[in-house]
């Protein structure tokens, strides 16, 4: 059976780190794997976005509309945006912190106070996270990611890989301590 997983944030956030620490993790575990990653202007504060699916035999990347098993995402409403790709009954780990884009910051645009509440009344399987404020609280807010790893890790049951370890391949030896504290921190947390 194919599990498809779907990462929503903004440039800068770490969520293409977070997509290559998954998948190096899901391989050890004997998982066939496809992912694609979507660059809307990342450097910029665009929106990023990479699907991921494994399973036994997987044959395309691609995610569509009402196919994600889950959607982790970096700001709230990059995960109202991404709604419509989760299946019903899907899981949906959103962060709730918020970044504003150009539009809002010009005052062309609003931004949705009610990104939350809409996802509530849509989404059975819920979790909202303060990884951000738990980033800043370990002192780098690049750490966000891997505190959204750790919850990821836990709410699909994903153990047999040490993940800990695994951050040795990915981040500087210099960053590695912090990264296993936001790891243990967003495991936690659920």
């Amino acid at each position: 059976m194919t599990k498809n997983i779907l990462l929503v944030g903004v440039g800068g956030q770490g969520t293409i780190l977070m997509s290559k620490v998954l998948t190096a993790g899901l391989a050890q575990m004997g998982y066939d794997i496809k992912m694609s990653e979507i660059h809307g202007m990342s450097q910029r504060g665009g929106t990023v976005t990479t699907q991921i699916r494994y399973g036994d035999k997987v044959y395309a990347p691609g995610i569509g509309e009402q196919e994600a098993d889950v959607i982790v995402s970096f700001e709230k409403v990059e995960a109202l945006r991404a709604l419509p790709f989760l299946k019903k009954n899907g899981i949906m780990i959103t962060d709730h912190h918020e970044i504003y884009s150009m539009p809002v910051l010009t005052g062309k645009a609003e931004y949705p106070s009610n990104a939350l509440e809409s996802m509530a009344k849509e989404v059975e399987n819920l979790y909202i996270i303060p990884a951000m404020e738990k980033a800043l609280e370990l002192g780098n807010v690049r750490v966000q990611n891997i505190c959204l790893l750790g919850v990821l890790v836990k709410v699909l049951k994903l153990d047999a890989v040490n993940w800990k370890e695994m951050l040795a391949d990915f981040v500087p030896q210099k960053a590695l301590d912090l990264n296993k504290q936001a790891f243990d921190a967003g495991y936690a947390m659920i």
